[in-house]
């Protein structure tokens, strides 16, 4: 197994690139104008960063409404929650910086101040705590205060070109750590040291920052959606799941494989598992096509003749995780949700067999004007070849 590749992921410290920022701002400022919003006031990690280029602060929960950024629609004027310049792009001035405080009457002062809240007759919100729901009439006393997520749901969901090239490097890093851990694949090996060479690989293309709980785990051989009760050594004959996930520059990559393990006792049923996945992955990729509804992924496991998994089948990828979240839970929402031309989407297929245990794989699939282009090229298990 060759070496990972340093990636041209850098660490989070630099403004996003100029075309990359001004892009996506350029789509948010139509979406405001589409709206009818004068000013959006965001709170959500990634519309901020979506807006603004400025990297943020990543958590893995969610986190309490705050007004972080404010953007103006007649001016493109952008105030920033921000302690420091550093990251900051040049279009933001220090005077449109403002600092974290514990009293929400300060922001509201913060906010009187911005360019155009006296008057503005729509303002946009991405989230409302009742505080703030209290609150922001004092900032914005002419307006009326409305949903604001819609517009940038919108504007993220079809991707720029930049944006695309930088998902192509958060999957590029995805893939480097992979394969590392796809390298310690053997008997006696545990699902921590595979996901210690996953990490290792990550951080060594230049991010720290996973973006899926859990890197690799043994399937259950007796329960369907399950990981293997145990003390997580891998077995002969295991079938193991190795998933990457990064967060590299504010976009999520991801890819996952399964692997058999050793020495593998009834290898025509494994090949057969295989096959049944790679059946069931042809019939999901010929859905991801411009036009149809997302509910399609869906139809494309029961045409498979495969049950349904209970975690999303398919979910956005971009600045984070993105819509369409496609699961059986959701089924009206995906229906109506229609699959367009540069849309991301990481698309899971899963099969599963009493007495072998599942194969499971996610692929980053770019939706184009003729179908679906796979972004993700890892290495697979290729014992069903014969």
């Amino acid at each position: 197994m060759s070496a990972p590749v340093r990636s041209e992921a850098r660490t989070e410290i630099e403004a996003d690139s100029h075309d990359l920022r001004h892009g996506r701002r350029d789509r948010v400022l139509a979406q405001m104008a589409e709206h009818d919003l004068d000013i959006l006031v965001l709170g959500r990690q990634a519309n901020v960063r979506y807006v603004t280029g400025a990297p943020q602060l990543w958590v893995a929960g969610t986190r309490p409404f705050g007004p972080i950024c404010a953007l103006v629609r007649e001016t493109g004027d952008i105030h920033l929650n921000s302690t420091w310049d550093e990251g900051i792009p040049d279009e933001i001035p220090h005077e449109r910086l403002y600092g974290l405080a514990w009293n929400p009457m300060t922001l509201i002062g913060v906010l009187q101040g911005v360019n155009g809240a006296a008057t503005a007759k729509r303002v946009g919100t991405d989230a409302l705590t009742p505080t703030f729901a209290k609150l922001l009439p004092l900032a914005f006393p002419d307006a009326e205060l409305v949903d604001g997520e819609q517009a940038m749901r919108t504007a993220r969901r079809i991707k720029t070109a930049e944006e695309l090239t930088a998902l192509r490097g958060a999957v590029r890093v995805a893939q480097d750590g992979l394969a590392s851990a796809v390298a310690e694949l053997v008997p006696g090996a545990s699902e921590r040291t595979l996901a210690g060479a996953l990490m290792e690989a990550e951080a060594a293309g230049g991010v720290s920052t996973p973006a899926t709980q859990d890197s690799a785990w043994i399937t259950s051989r007796d329960t369907p959606w399950r990981r293997a009760a145990g003390d997580g050594r891998l077995r002969d004959g295991d079938l193991v799941v190795v998933s990457a996930g990064v967060l590299a520059d504010g976009y999520v990559g991801e890819v996952a494989r399964t692997f058999p393990v050793g020495e593998i006792t009834d290898l025509a049923a494994v090949r057969a598992l295989y096959a049944r996945r790679d059946a069931l992955w042809n019939s999901l990729i010929a859905a991801c096509r411009p036009g149809n509804p997302a509910g399609a992924l869906l139809a494309a496991y029961e045409s498979a003749g495969e049950p349904i998994p209970p975690a999303p089948v398919a979910h956005g990828l971009g600045l984070g995780f993105d819509p369409p979240v496609v699961s059986p839970h959701l089924r009206a929402t995906c229906d109506a949700e229609i699959l367009s031309e540069g849309m991301v989407l990481a698309v899971t297929a899963h099969v599963w067999q009493r007495g072998l245990g599942a194969v499971f794989s996610r692929d980053a699939v770019l939706i184009t004007a003729d179908g679906a282009e796979v972004l993700s090229i890892s290495p697979a298990w290729r014992g069903q070849d014969g």
